[in-house]
């Protein structure tokens, strides 16, 4: 089955007709809710707080957000940004209660340092894997998109990020650019081994945003099943002062931050980081 973000941009497949047929579906407002209801309780927000919506369409989970009780910490106030404009023409139609920005999050997040309290994304970050242009790469509109977000986060901020990746080196793209950005980032899998199977991605900025649990992210899914806790920046620490430069190795990384920078790099091959033979 072909996927949307294969195919078209978001703001070029949720045109009027896919934006209004979206949101009277039944099938996908329970879903919607559902994956709303979890993304606010692995952020487990005690008091109303300022949340941001990613790709919030045409303000399905803002809903949700607006509607938390007081003995569950809420309600809380919102804004939503998403990329299609008949998207939200709909969520004005609806009479949402949360403020909306029309943005694409592959340029960035355009708030300023330290807004918000949370943040929530739902079937949404999938998109920024897939280059629109031959001037964009998936790399450099996921760093544009994790390094806006961690500055739009109050220090101690968290945000759960809900997405479909297309296969496991999907996966580890987002979830290594938001470590890269500077997040503590936890994967959580909900129905794993199954055809329904959602992950999230747990955020944190700063050890303050668990602080009762131990400093660290696993504290935020301590207990919970099917979770893998990836830090990448441990990784990248050890044994980083053995990279020869010139080396492939040294190469690559290279790639990576030229292509973080949202610059197009060649493609690596077998023959990156050999040496030629002089000719005489």
């Amino acid at each position: 089955m072909s996927r949307p973000e294969d195919t078209l941009a978001a703001d070029v497949h949720y045109d009027d007709v896919e934006a209004r047929k979206y949101t009277t579906s039944s099938r996908i407002q329970n879903i919607q809710a559902s994956m709303t209801d979890r993304a606010l309780e692995l952020l487990d927000l005690k008091s109303p707080s300022m949340i941001l919506d990613i790709g919030c369409g045409s303000g399905l989970s803002g809903e949700i957000l607006s509607a938390v009780p007081e003995d569950e910490g809420g309600p809380h106030v919102w804004v939503g940004m998403d990329i299609s404009a008949s998207m939200l023409d709909v969520a004005l139609q609806r009479d949402v209660e949360g403020d909306l920005l029309l943005a694409d999050m592959g340029q960035g997040v355009p708030f300023r340092p330290g807004t918000f309290d949370a943040a929530i994304s739902i079937s949404a970050i999938q998109w920024l894997c897939n280059a629109e242009s031959s001037e964009t790469s998936p790399a450099g509109r996921l760093s544009r998109f994790f390094n806006g977000l961690y500055a739009s986060l109050k220090r101690g901020g968290m945000a759960v990020c809900q997405f479909y990746p297309k296969n496991d080196v999907q996966k580890q793209m987002i979830t290594s650019a938001a470590v890269k950005a500077g997040f503590g980032a936890g994967l959580l899998e909900d129905d794993p081994e199954t055809k329904n199977v959602k992950n999230y991605l747990v955020l944190t900025v700063g050890s303050s945003a668990v602080a009762n649990k131990g400093g660290d992210i696993t504290g935020v899914v301590q207990g919970m099943d099917n979770v893998d806790v990836q830090d990448h920046r441990r990784k990248a620490k050890s044994g980083r002062g053995d990279i020869k430069k010139g080396s492939k190795i040294w190469i690559i990384n290279k790639k990576e931050q030229m292509e973080r920078k949202g610059k197009i790099v060649k493609a690596t091959s077998k023959y990156t980081g050999r040496k030629r033979r002089i000719q005489f």
